[in-house]
């Protein structure tokens, strides 16, 4: 029987993980109605997480990282997929507690998959991949709540990573005057280049603030959690709304229910593994005709499969700008 390449974590009795290239068989896959040869994966903060063999992200042992992939389906018993379709795969608890994209081969359930949509192939979907998806709920969820670019500035944290890149050009896409946060003040230009309006410099968020601040943004994509969150609520205007999407600072949220009582803030959550997949679909056909493709390629590297460990311990860093694909093929 034939074997495939596969990025696999794998827990010892003391509870230790180890990270190691596997050869396998089709048959060691995990459970699902469909197998798809995977072309493309990319890297997302959570892979990084993943990939440094130190977190809590894979709930089984052993596991397969990445939760993206792009590719074409070999075999299918699913009704709404069949050998030759392209596909796509974002979450599902991929690398959780399901084999996810770091593999040549995977086998899912049809239920999760998206065909490509007109107009993107395999790699942009990558170049998307989970950071650009999250990125376009996130901007879905402020339309839905009812703020609007007249309404004032929308601000983007974290500006320089793969959601902020992304978030950035689809925004400033859509006529917002776009106010990027980041702590790396050499990337002002390559930020500008993606719409953004102006740049702050991160400590302005990330430290310790008031409950209340000055009104500065209308609306806001935060990918960064903590004291930052904290702050872009206390300086978001009267009925505004706050997209949550990230943690790169932190888990907590040291805030006051201030911003929500005196203010109607709106503190959006954004869950792109669950979405429900009506949501991704919606997300999915906005990206196709929102998102700039030439604003992607110029955030977008590619690497090969073989340079995966070594990009993910930048993302957790915070040492990559945009995005990675993965060329598994």
């Amino acid at each position: 029987m034939s074997t495939f390449k596969a990025l696999m974590i794998t827990k010892d009795d003391a509870g230790v993980q180890h990270l190691d290239w596997k050869q396998l068989t089709e048959a060691e896959l995990m459970e699902g109605d469909v197998v798809v040869r995977v072309t493309h994966s990319t890297i997302n903060y959570k892979d990084g997480l993943f990939l440094s063999a130190k977190s809590a992200i894979p709930r089984k042992s052993p596991m397969i990282g990445g939760i993206d992939l792009t590719g074409i389906v070999e075999t299918s018993s699913h009704a709404g997929f069949k050998a030759g379709d392209a596909v796509l795969l974002n979450g599902y608890g991929l690398s959780e507690t399901h084999y996810g994209g770091y593999s040549e081969k995977a086998r899912v359930k049809g239920d999760w998959l998206i065909k490509l949509p007109a107009g993107i192939d395999a790699h942009h979907a990558m170049a998307i991949g989970t950071a650009g998806y999250t990125a376009m709920l996130s901007v879905l969820a402020l339309e839905k709540h009812g703020v609007k670019p007249a309404d004032g500035p929308v601000l983007v944290t974290g500006a320089a990573g793969g959601v902020g890149s992304v978030a950035i050009a689809i925004l400033s896409k859509l006529g917002w005057h776009v106010i990027a946060s980041t702590g790396r003040p050499e990337e002002a230009d390559y930020l500008k280049s993606l719409g953004a309006s102006e740049i702050i410099d991160r400590k302005e968020l990330s430290e310790p603030g008031r409950p209340l601040g000055k009104e500065r943004w209308a609306a806001a994509v935060d990918s960064v959690g903590s004291h930052t969150l904290a702050n872009v609520l206390a300086m978001t205007k009267s009925h505004g709304a706050v997209a949550c999407c990230g943690l790169a600072q932190g888990m907590d949220l040291p805030a006051s229910v201030a911003p929500f009582i005196l203010r109607g803030i709106a503190l959006l959550g954004i869950d792109s593994v669950m979405c429900p997949m009506a949501h991704r679909l919606e997300a999915w056909k906005r990206l196709a005709t929102d998102l700039d493709l030439k604003k992607l390629d110029a955030m977008t590297r590619t690497i090969a499969f073989s340079d995966v460990i070594s990009e993910a311990a930048k993302i957790v860093k915070g040492g990559i700008r945009g995005r990675v694909v993965v060329n598994i093929a």
